[in-house]
């Protein structure tokens, strides 16, 4: 089967489902200029600001009634620029952020039924599995631009270095074990240290999400269907004591962001690594050779389990500021999210999977030979129940990955501790 093809089937394997048709708006938009303000901390990363500010200009040729004003903060503050405006009264109409995000908008009240703005046309084209990650009460809540599981980027460079096939990535985390015994012992043209495996632990959130996947490679889950914590599982402590076991062999650097890993990754300095897909961006805009030695691979499988991988997608969280911004929004959330507006960018900057069965099979996602070795591992995506705490689990599970590497402590002592803490954080 040619790969067109197999990520065709892939897709609808993974996500077809049924879809439900929401009523339409009552409320009838007035006419004249709106002016709309879209949060995205993008616009201050350099490999991103260019797209953006394309799709600002392409947007308001096509639609001159209506403005685009970007509100911009860094990545890790973003959430609270947009929560603090919202309490002087000045609330923005979309956010360009991730999917963890929904839970906490909601929680906070800003953030609307994707089925309240949008029309159902639109949202009726997204894969209905997919739509179902963005739930809350029944209700989705952000709407993706595109989806990935967490995949293995890999130096083929290194690989050859270190006497391994360059088309043979591990795909058990013992065959991984192996493979960072001998890369472990290379060094770069300037004699640094070469990491043989990256998995982030850094005290953000999406670090907690990273791990989380890792616990689903392992078979295990964090939470259970109704959101309650649910670590007392084998998958979960296999986790733990992989992370733990790369510490200890010295093969992760430790307490690591993303971005820390991509620049490493990109430098020759780390061998293999977990990212989202997109992360690629990252590693090419410090290096632009790492196209010519950058592979990926399907989520290891761990213990028991398959392994499976946490749904990841960059998404628009909407909010309802009455008839006139909603049907703008409407306009610019279909303009963005349309194979027109995203082939290149899914090409050239972002490699990842689209969320509507209405692009499955674009020509840049297709082809894209970064994704292509991962493509598999996007039928073996885990949802992960939404609360509204999710981040400061996600933060708690970074503590714990911390307490075994850095702290040093005793697995079973340290998993103790996060149940505890966790427990009492996510019930606030």
């Amino acid at each position: 089967m040619n790969m067109r093809k197999l990520s065709v089937v892939l897709l609808a394997l993974i996500l077809v489902g049924a879809s439900v048709f929401a009523a339409g708006k009552t409320e009838q938009a007035a006419t004249g200029p709106v002016t709309i303000k879209v949060a995205n901390y993008a616009l201050l990363e350099s490999g991103y600001e260019p797209f953006w500010k394309q799709v600002k200009t392409d947007f308001e040729a096509a639609n001159p009634d209506i403005t685009i004003e970007w509100v911009t903060a860094p990545y890790g503050e973003i959430v609270n620029q947009v929560v603090n405006m919202a309490g002087g009264g000045n609330k923005v109409d979309a956010i360009f952020g991730e999917i963890d995000w929904v839970p906490g908008l909601v929680d906070a009240g800003l953030a609307a039924p994707v089925r309240d703005i949008l029309s159902p046309a639109f949202v009726d084209d997204f894969y209905p599995d997919v739509l179902k990650s963005f739930e809350v009460d029944g209700k989705p809540y952000g709407i993706p631009l595109y989806v990935s599981p967490y995949v293995l980027y890999y130096n083929k460079n290194l690989f050859k270095q270190a006497g391994l096939d360059p088309n043979k990535p591990p795909k058990t985390y013992n065959e991984m074990l192996s493979y960072a015994e001998k890369l472990s012992k290379l060094k770069d043209a300037n004699g640094n240290k070469v990491y043989a495996f990256g998995q982030t632990t850094a005290s953000v959130p999406v670090s907690g999400a990273s791990l989380t996947a890792m616990v689903f490679n392992f078979g295990g889950q964090v939470l259970d269907a109704q959101g309650k914590l649910s670590v007392d599982n084998q998958g979960f402590k296999d986790a733990f004591a992989m992370v733990k076991q790369l510490d200890e062999k010295g093969y992760n650097p430790q307490n690591a962001k993303l971005k820390d890993l991509r620049n490493l990754f990109a430098l020759g300095q780390l061998a293999m690594y977990y990212d989202q897909s997109w992360g690629f961006n990252g590693v090419k805009s410090i290096n632009a050779d790492a196209v010519n030695f950058t592979a990926s691979a399907e989520p290891l499988v761990g213990g028991s389990g398959s392994g499976q991988s946490l749904l990841q997608a960059h998404c628009f969280i909407l909010v309802d500021n009455g008839a006139a911004r909603r049907a703008a929004l409407d306009k610019f959330v279909e303009f963005v999210i349309s194979e027109k507006t995203l082939s290149s960018y899914l090409r050239d900057l972002t490699p990842a999977y689209p969320a509507k069965k209405s692009m499955a099979s674009m020509e840049s996602v297709v082809n894209n030979g970064i994704l292509k070795g991962a493509s598999p591992a996007a039928g073996r995506v885990q949802v992960q129940p939404f609360i509204p705490r999710i981040s400061d689990l996600n933060l708690e599970l970074c503590a714990l990955a911390q307490a075994v590497t850095v702290g040093k402590q005793d697995l079973n002592s340290a998993i103790e501790k996060f149940k505890s803490t966790a427990s009492v954080k996510i019930s606030q």
